[in-house]
């Protein structure tokens, strides 16, 4: 499918829903030594605190994140991004809508696990702002690999001057 340039930047970013589970369960396959089963997103998506959010591009889900939402934390579960549209800007989108729901007073850092095999994902995150916090040995059951523990942290000042901006946006 050809694309033109302008398309790039064009992301909408929403909340999944159960039409987009073909969509996702594609680029997961795609993306993955192992991936999630249908069953796994469906049991994980049906708790409480537990969020599917898609990334479109000219109306076909191009990426996706499911994550939890914890007391002081939001815990990215699952990430991905289709192949053909890595390095478009559609991971950066999706990290930057998550970044947008901290709050220094409350969910104040994004926390998730990366494969020690999986360099472009920890250089992706580090890019971002995630740091690695630290080594969970053995931590898959497929494999005995070990994961990075990545951390984003929100800070004061970050958190103020979102509210500065917001404050004087229009």
């Amino acid at each position: 499918m050809p694309r033109i340039e302008s398309d790039k930047s064009c992301v909408h970013i929403r909340w999944m829903i159960r039409r987009d589970m073909p969509s996702v369960l594609a680029i997961e396959s795609n993306s993955f030594e192992f991936p999630w089963t249908e069953e796994e997103f469906i049991r994980c998506l049906r708790q409480r605190d537990c969020i599917g959010m898609v990334a479109e591009r000219n109306e076909e889900v191009v990426g996706f994140m499911i994550y939890e939402l914890h007391k002081t934390r939001i815990h990215i579960l699952s990430f991905a991004v289709h192949p053909e549209f890595r390095r478009e800007g559609v991971g950066k989108a999706m990290t930057e809508k998550l970044v947008s729901k901290l709050a220094y007073q409350r969910r104040n850092r994004i926390v998730l696990e990366v494969r020690e095999t999986n360099l472009s994902a920890q250089l992706f995150f580090r890019q971002l702002g995630f740091r690695a916090t630290g080594v969970l040995k053995d931590f898959y059951e497929d494999t005995p690999e070990d994961a990075f523990l990545m951390q984003f942290r929100q800070t004061a000042e970050e958190a103020m001057g979102d509210e500065s901006n917001k404050r004087f946006a229009g």
